[in-house]
């Protein structure tokens, strides 16, 4: 299926010259002066090795037909990551190459969209936004508004955010998993 360039996003899978190849990173580009391009870097499946691709955000990719079903996260172990279909209790094995700096974000019973190809998986995506809770930061300082500035946060998870300086530690938060960022204090 020929989608253009622009709506290419993280996860997708696009045949190039008969590989198959996973997007890593997608950004549009919209210079003052000439033609929009989509910077795309990838990962090739077959072997693994990752490549970067500039196309005018108009032109025609060739999506290639991925089964994509819900998965349950389970456990990880010396052969990977193991994910369940809640439906029919199947169980995969993902390769940690495929899920790479995503994996801080997996907690026992966290529903992913898992995409195969061949029965093999290729791409794994979060939901959109999580909610996590917040180690240590530094303290509220008195008087300082929350338009101000952010301050570093690190997360339970181990991560690092920006936070707004009322935020402090042991409070949920809601961070985007897409550029992991703080989207919001956490309503539970």
């Amino acid at each position: 299926m020929k989608v253009i360039a622009s709506s290419l996003r993280k996860g997708n899978v696009v045949d190039i010259d008969g590989k198959l190849y996973v997007v890593l990173t997608a950004e549009n580009f919209h210079p003052g002066k000439g033609t929009p391009v989509t910077q795309v870097d990838m990962r090739r499946i077959g072997d693994g090795v990752k490549v970067s691709e500039r196309w005018r955000t108009t032109e025609q990719v060739e999506r290639a037909h991925v089964d994509e079903r819900e998965y349950d996260f389970l456990y990880e172990d010396g052969e990977g990551f193991h994910f369940m279909q809640p439906e029919s209790y199947e169980q995969v094995t993902v390769a940690p190459d495929v899920v790479g700096d995503q994996k801080v974000f997996l907690t026992e019973g966290l529903r992913v969209m898992l995409k195969t190809y061949q029965e093999v998986a290729i791409a794994l995506e979060l939901p959109q936004k999580m909610t996590v809770e917040i180690a240590e930061t530094e303290p509220v300082l008195k008087g300082q508004t929350s338009q101000a500035s952010y301050k570093p946060a690190m997360l339970t998870n181990g991560l690092r955010v920006m936070v707004p300086p009322h935020i402090s530690a042991g409070t949920r938060i809601v961070i985007s998993t897409a550029d992991m960022t703080y989207v919001e204090r956490a309503k539970d």
